[in-house]
């Protein structure tokens, strides 16, 4: 089996919106996906716009493809009103 672990932090005005897509996508999972044998999603008791989603499946072949998990810097548009910073 493999279990992945993913911790997302969501806009709190964005919550309703978040929490209905991602029960269809979480229990879409678990009925469509063959090899998925569990997707749940979390809500951290400290900050309620922290979740995690922890997923198992059957083995790696269950899986769309690979896991990569990349953290980036943007850099474009370089001004910085763009991104929402003074």
């Amino acid at each position: 089996m493999l279990a992945i672990w993913v911790k997302a932090r969501i806009k709190r005005e964005e919550r309703q919106r978040f929490l209905q897509a991602i029960e269809v996508d979480a229990r879409g999972s678990e009925r469509d996906e063959p090899g998925c044998l569990r997707s749940n999603v979390l809500r951290d008791a400290q900050d309620e716009n922290i979740y995690y989603f922890y997923e198992v499946y059957k083995d790696q072949a269950a899986l769309d493809g690979p896991i990569e998990v990349k953290r980036c810097q943007p850099i474009l548009p370089a001004d910085r009103a763009y991104w929402g910073k003074p």
